[in-house]
């Protein structure tokens, strides 16, 4: 029998994230999750007045396409792929989680897939051309990750993803959202870290429900050449099945001219894997109360409270300091107290202290002062 909570995800997911309207098309991308959770994706999309268009998946199909690919067959993969995400007004991608090291021993073959079928199909198609809206689906796995039972994670996860009231949530974004428009330099201080950069002209974009559930982060882009200093992240983050740990940069004029981690050679291989993945396309501050420990799982860690994220990779078109690459990794770094503290400051003003906005117009992000 299927859970009421899916009903009410996918209600939220079709006419507020998409905001779907009659007439529309919607692409629901539907990976390792139950037929019953894509069922009430159908049934929401057709409740509307829109047209579903599905695509069932999962991640062993995923390797098996990939172990074997040569460069001519995730061109003509992705141009299949492109033409299908071109006739769709709108994008729903929902993934469970069945095995995160599903891919972790073809590297190189993950590398030319995130740059020959990711590039075309998301970054050039999905992302600047249709309403879109990507999330994760519980599973036991998950579960796991979190440190949670089965299903208390269940429970966390249906109340940080439709438990929020985004409406409110956007609101107060874009009240701090007038002051952060203004920033020029940005220093931010922590354990292993001491991180100059600007983002002047760039502004910030206010995520509340409409991109990623859950949600809960507001995001610049820094002038990329002008990241200077060190980095070290405290969330363990997997990318394409392995998992990265203790991972730090070195910048030099946006640069990332040294990179570290469990495994040097491998991050440095990600990194090498074209021009722009050595430099960010995205820094944001993390802010859903509701999200406070990580999971190694990113939609979720970098929302967390009192977080920051610093992406190696694409920049995004509507926040565009015109990097590009296959590549766009949100690294975590935790700012809270438990997890070793840590400054902001923008232009000379310390704005966060140890993950606590005390910015008057930004202590509204703390959401739950």
């Amino acid at each position: 029998m299927a859970d009421q909570r899916e009903q009410k995800l996918a209600k939220l997911l079709v006419e507020y994230s998409v905001a779907l309207e009659k007439g529309e098309s919607c692409l629901i991308n539907a990976v390792d999750i139950p037929t019953s959770m894509t069922e009430a994706l159908i049934a929401a999309v057709y409740e509307v007045g829109a047209y579903p268009l599905v695509n069932v998946w999962n991640q062993r199909l995923e390797r098996a396409m990939l172990q074997s690919a040569s460069p001519s067959s995730l061109e003509k993969w992705a141009d299949v792929d492109t033409y299908r995400m071109k006739q769709a007004d709108a994008f729903i991608g929902i993934r469970g989680i069945a095995n995160v090291r599903e891919l972790a021993s073809i590297p190189e073959q993950s590398n030319l897939y995130g740059k020959l079928y990711n590039t075309p199909v998301h970054m050039k198609t999905r992302l600047p051309h249709t309403k879109w809206v990507v999330l994760r689906y519980p599973t036991e796995v998950m579960a796991m990750q979190a440190n949670k039972g089965t299903l208390e994670f269940e429970d966390f996860f249906y109340d940080v993803c439709t438990g929020v009231d985004y409406q409110k949530m956007a609101g107060v974004m874009d009240e701090a959202k007038e002051y952060l428009d203004t920033v020029d330099k940005v220093h931010i201080k922590a354990p292993g870290t001491d991180l100059h950069f600007s983002i002047k002209g760039m502004g910030f974009i206010p995520c509340a429900g409409k991109m990623n559930i859950p949600d809960g982060e507001i995001y610049s882009c820094p002038v990329k050449d002008s990241v200077n200093g060190t980095i070290a992240y405290n969330c363990d983050s997997t990318y394409h099945g392995h998992q990265f740990k203790d991972v730090r940069f070195v910048f030099r004029d946006g640069k990332i001219v040294e990179a570290y981690s469990d495994d040097d050679a491998l991050i440095n291989e990600i990194l090498n894997v074209d021009e722009g993945a050595r430099y960010i396309g995205e820094f944001a501050l993390g802010c859903n109360p509701g999200v406070l420990h990580p999971m190694d799982n990113t939609l979720f860690d970098e929302k967390i409270a009192g977080s920051i994220h610093f992406t190696p990779g694409n920049a995004y078109e509507d926040c565009d300091n015109g990097n590009r690459s296959s590549v766009h990794w949100d690294l975590v770094q935790i700012q809270r107290p438990e997890y070793g503290g840590g400054e902001m400051y923008f232009d000379g003003e310390l704005v966060r202290k140890d993950g606590v906005f005390i910015h008057p117009k930004l202590k509204g992000l703390n959401f739950d002062a």
